[in-house]
């Protein structure tokens, strides 16, 4: 048996343990994404909570945790009598690894045993053994986006609809919804990010002391498990009972007007999109009252609950600054404090007093309406209408800078050299879209053409492993040639395994674009840099949006320096970006080398995801030697090259450097999609064609 770690004993992560503990008050809060660096405890804490939640009553035999007192009608097994039996069992912890299919989260029909056996069966998803439990999603911003989209609205809706291969199937999925990711291996889509209810973000204690004790308790835990478990139980019956009456006071709690009326103006001076913030804010703080013993909401109670739902709703793309500014909040609540009459701060109901147990504690006194548990939730698509912004990484503060045209142009440091200057960008703009020519086999994204598990169907072929997609005419036409063999003479088709096939669906992939940026000298030119960097900035932002792994190379002075290794977080190649100096001389062939050791190692680690290699530069070689050698162990890396350079003068350095890659050049002012599209020019240098169409088009 596996023992998880206490919750109890978790140090720290107060604003964490409190998300959890108010979605296992009130599903209705509709989740929380947790967000931090590496080794934070994200998923030591999600499965202690697991352990205590109340145990649940489900009908005997029933895949889908039917509640005996109010069974499913629709239920694919019902349906249920009064009179079945029913069973006690701990509440589910479903985990969603980040490689599953859609059948596999969904649900769908048991193709093998619907073409095998002529059985027409429902095999159920992960949504259906999570209903009544939690989920948890570890690495949530690595999933694709389609199985993300269908986790969110089963979350959103409580329902989970399975409409495919003739099966059509309706049946509850409640459950609480716990993601965690890494903001440093890439953030999830604005329009996903709205739908978790809270997020929180998480970072190792700084303290000494604190660190210390994490260590000690983990070691104790390590030694002796069982032990460690029941030095904490006291703590832990606490917990589940304190949540267990939480669950029951829920429904009996009150918003009164006054309340929602500050709601209403929080998110509407923090402008959100929609109205999800405020449903959620507004059942975040009916659950947090019950959690606090209350019958009734208040300020204090709204506060908390726009500090966790706010955050992430904030931003319009993912180099906005993250965060929530606390002291405009607190203005902003003290502006529309509407005291309720019956809502005395410093009574019973107030922050600062006891529980309020009278028989009228949830009234309310102010002549307007007030709102319960039960009537402030809403389905979350009719009155939410758009989806919000991302919350805010680790690395995203100072980013802002990035993208801010009125930053200032020359941010340096006192330790750095007189002969360095770090430029800001300006805003980024809509790229040209560049593919890897050819068909992937990558991951799913929006870049180039590549095997998918989404996407249109393109043939068949013979399963590896378990049938995964199934493609029925390539089945039934393996099976007919051999039906007399198999004795088959009346109508239909005996098939078996080896008859099995499976769709082969082409989509679009997601790259590894990796930049190779030059730094030196003959770039720092103070508008020329300014407009590389805001040039890279917007190549970044493109990346993001077709889910693309990126890499950050530059060069300058004596050597070059991989100063962004291969991730999925633009967010830290803004925050390079932001800091890169300028400067000194122009060692193209060593940027050239270390890019090809980085692709290197790269298919190693990730084969399948190919790369596409953009060089930015304006083709000068002051330092170093054999930029043809270094150009050949690049032979074969689909790539661009972006010309910088400027001036009535030109000398075409950069086109050479494409025709040693093979690569199309394109120039700096041509990047941007549409407007100057025309001067972009795939050169061939076998044809020796490049130049003079360079130079028609300058």
């Amino acid at each position: 048996m596996i023992i998880a770690y206490p919750f109890s004993a978790v140090v720290g992560l107060d604003d964490l343990k409190l998300a959890l503990i108010l979605n296992a008050v009130s599903p209705r809060v509709g989740g929380v994404l947790v967000r931090g660096e590496k080794g934070t405890a994200k998923s030591t804490i999600v499965r202690a909570l697991a352990a205590q939640l109340p145990p649940v009553e489900v009908v005997a035999g029933c895949r889908f945790a039917c509640d005996p007192s109010t069974p499913d009608p629709s239920c694919p097994d019902g349906p249920h009598g009064a009179g079945e039996g029913r069973r006690a069992r701990p509440a589910a912890l479903v985990e969603l690894p980040v490689g599953a299919s859609e059948d596999r989260l969904v649900g769908a029909l048991d193709i093998e045993r619907a073409l095998t056996e002529g059985v027409k069966a429902f095999e159920p998803g992960l949504l259906a053994a999570a209903h009544r439990g939690v989920l948890y999603v570890d690495e949530v911003n690595l999933l694709h986006d389609q199985l993300v989209d269908l986790l969110l609205d089963a979350a959103a809706l409580g329902t989970c609809f399975v409409e495919r291969e003739s099966v059509s199937v309706r049946h509850a999925a409640r459950f609480l919804l716990v993601g965690t990711m890494n903001p440093e291996e890439g953030e999830l889509r604005p329009q996903l990010l709205d739908r978790f209810g809270l997020t929180v973000e998480v970072r190792a204690s700084r303290a000494p002391a604190e660190r210390a004790e994490v260590v000690r308790r983990r070691l104790a835990f390590d030694a002796d498990p069982a032990g460690f478990a029941a030095s904490w139980e006291a703590e832990e019956s606490a917990l589940a009972g304190r949540i267990l009456q939480a669950r029951e006071r829920v429904a009996d709690v009150v918003l009164p007007d006054a309340r929602l009326r500050q709601i209403a103006a929080v998110c509407a001076a923090f402008e959100v999109d929609g109205l999800r913030a405020d449903l959620v804010t507004a059942n975040a703080a009916i659950a947090l009252a019950a959690w606090h013993g209350r019958t009734k909401v208040t300020t204090e109670d709204v506060r908390e609950a726009a500090r966790l739902s706010l955050p992430h709703r904030r931003r319009r793309d993912p180099f906005d600054a993250p965060g929530l500014d606390e002291a405009h909040l607190d203005d902003l609540l003290s502006q529309h404090a509407d005291q309720d009459p019956d809502d005395d701060p410093d009574g019973p109901g107030g922050p600062g007093g006891a529980p309020e147990h009278g028989p009228d504690a949830g009234g309310s006194d102010d002549g307007g309406e007030s709102v319960t548990a039960e009537t402030a939730h809403d389905d979350g698509d009719s009155a939410a209408g758009g989806r919000g912004g991302p919350d805010g990484g680790s690395l995203g503060s100072g980013v802002a800078s990035v993208c801010d045209p009125g930053a200032p142009e020359e941010n340096g440091r006192a330790d750095r050299p007189s002969t360095e200057r770090v430029i800001a960008a300006a805003d980024p703009y809509r790229v040209r879209a560049f593919q890897v020519p050819g068909l992937g086999d990558g991951a799913s994204g929006r870049r180039s053409r590549g095997r998918t598990p989404n996407g249109r169907t393109t043939g068949s072929r013979v399963p590896s492993g378990r049938l995964q997609r199934p493609h029925l005419s390539a089945t039934l036409r393996a099976a007919a040639p051999y039906q007399r063999e198999r004795g088959r003479t009346g109508p239909g088709l005996l098939v078996r395994d080896t008859d099995l096939r499976e769709a082969v669906r082409e989509g679009r992939e997601g790259n590894l674009v990796l930049f190779v940026v030059d730094a030196s000298g003959s770039m720092a030119a103070r508008r020329r840099m300014r407009e590389v960097k805001t040039a890279v900035l917007s190549l970044l932002l493109d990346a993001y949006q077709r889910r693309d792994k990126v890499g950050l190379i530059t060069f300058r002075g004596s050597g070059a320096e991989l100063v962004l290794p291969p991730t999925s977080s633009v967010e830290a190649g803004a925050a390079r970006l932001r800091e890169l100096p300028t400067g000194g001389r122009t060692p193209l062939a060593a940027g050239l080398r270390r890019a090809a050791e980085v692709l290197r190692v790269e298919r190693l680690r990730d084969p399948a995801r190919r790369p596409l290699l953009v060089v930015v530069t304006d083709g000068r070689a002051t330092a170093g030697t054999d930029v043809a050698g270094a150009a050949a162990r690049l032979a074969g890396t689909a790539g661009v090259v972006v010309d910088c350079e400027s001036g009535p003068v030109r000398l075409g350095l950069a086109l050479d450097l494409a025709a040693r890659l093979g690569a199309p050049a394109v120039r700096l002012d041509a990047l941007a999609a549409g407007g100057l599209g025309a001067l972009v020019r795939e050169h061939r240098a076998e044809r020796g064609e490049y130049r003079n169409d360079y130079r028609r088009a300058v």
